[in-house]
């Protein structure tokens, strides 16, 4: 067995003679000076000090040499690897000044702008007024009634004692979804389908629903007043409800009327109920709404569904009256009469009852509604009801956020 040779030259073996050694360092620190960035230093970081970089490859080889060898060998390789280490930092600072002082430059921000350049948005008045005439009634005990606004015409004029030739039963007025002769079968009242239809009450008893010829069509309602019918099919007696809701009407867009509006409906059953009640109900609501001094007054009118009916008007909120008979001081919003007009109310007719299964010997009641959107231009003064179905948000900003 031969004995170590002593005599190895690590000068001999390629990858750690001198010049090679400078070599690796020179191209190591040429790389590093190009690179451009942050990215590029880290790809040069990799090929000329990581573990398969030359001068590692170098380094591996010194422990092949004598022991006389190693430590002339690794200091050479030692120092270059600690140049190119060295100048990996420097150049990895350098970029990254840059990169800061770029990033203050490119993502400056001028906190000299407004802060508010997009606008918050605001409640639509609509829902805060149909919302504030719910609480003045639940707070008198009422519940809040809600239904489809599709609707079985045996819902929205049969039960309601509109008699077949009613004019509001005609394409002039009512949008139809269908039609009765496409709508064959039976259907239990509380569908859209037509058919006969049966209609079971809360008051007690059954009774046949089916209107003129025991067919249905289907209907974008015309009112709320189709809330009130199911609500009598499905509560217990007494009833005490009110019914929002967007509602459907033949017109044309214009300063006072809209396709598409809102409707609130109020239905009171019970025992001894009377005008009386209907009346203090009305002034209740108006003062709530307005103001204290507010009333209203009942004019003889007509409706199917009430008997008897009246038109409902309430004092003028800007002159309180006092136009009438005053040329001195006229009144633009009741044009001096004194009297702006809300909508129809009256006692709930008894063939409606009866039509709901409540005895009407037994129980009466009252009813009334009127647009939301009409109470609007009422109360904030808007001329133009365009202005409440366009959804400009310079109109809705003025209401604010109540809630």
């Amino acid at each position: 067995m031969s004995a170590p040779n002593k005599s190895y030259d690590p000068v001999e073996v390629e990858a750690l003679k001198p010049e090679a050694i400078e070599r690796m360092r020179d191209d190591a620190l040429a790389a590093i000076a190009a690179a451009g960035d942050l990215e590029a230093l880290t790809h040069v970081k990799t090929a000329h000090a990581g573990g398969g970089s030359p001068l590692a490859l170098a380094n591996r080889e010194i422990g092949a040499l004598p022991p006389q060898a190693k430590a002339e060998a690794g200091k050479r390789v030692g120092q270059a690897r600690g140049a190119v280490n060295k100048a990996l930092a420097t150049r990895q600072a350098e970029l990254e000044a840059e990169r800061d002082a770029r990033v203050l430059v490119e993502e400056a921000v001028d906190v000299t702008l407004p802060y508010d350049r997009r606008p918050a948005g605001a409640r639509h008045p609509l829902t805060t007024l149909s919302e504030r005439i719910e609480d003045i009634f639940t707070a008198m005990g009422y519940e809040v009634a809600e239904g489809p606004e599709v609707e079985s015409d045996w819902f929205n004029f049969d039960a309601l004692n509109f008699p077949p030739d009613h004019p509001a039963r005609e394409t002039q007025d009512t949008f139809f979804v269908a039609g009765p002769e496409g709508s064959g079968g039976t259907s239990q009242a509380g569908g859209s389908g037509g058919g006969t239809s049966q209609a079971g009450g809360s008051g007690g008893g059954t009774s046949q629903a089916g209107g003129s010829g025991g067919e249905s069509g289907v209907v974008l309602r015309t009112h709320t007043s189709p809330v009130q019918i199911r609500a009598l099919l499905e509560r217990e007696l007494p009833v005490y409800v009110i019914a929002p809701g967007r509602v459907y009407r033949s017109d044309e867009l214009d300063a006072t009327h809209t396709p598409v509006f809102s409707q609130v409906e109020l239905l009171a059953v019970d025992e001894g109920l009377t005008m009386a009640d209907l009346k203090g109900t009305l002034d209740h609501m108006v003062v709530s709404l307005f103001g204290e001094g507010m009333t209203t007054r009942l004019r003889p009118n007509h409706f199917p569904f009430t008997e008897p009916s009246a038109e409902m008007d309430m004092l003028c909120y800007v002159c309180r009256g006092e136009s009438v008979g005053n040329p001195d001081r006229p009144c633009r919003t009741c044009s001096s009469e004194g009297w702006i007009e809300l909508g129809g109310c009256g006692v709930v007719n008894p063939r409606v009852l009866v039509a709901c299964g409540v005895d009407p010997e037994k129980y009466s009641g009252f009813a009334f509604g009127f647009g939301i959107e009409r109470m609007l231009m009422f109360r904030h003064n808007v001329e133009d009801m365009r202005d409440i179905v366009e959804g400009d948000v310079r109109f809705t900003l003025p209401f604010g956020m109540e809630i």
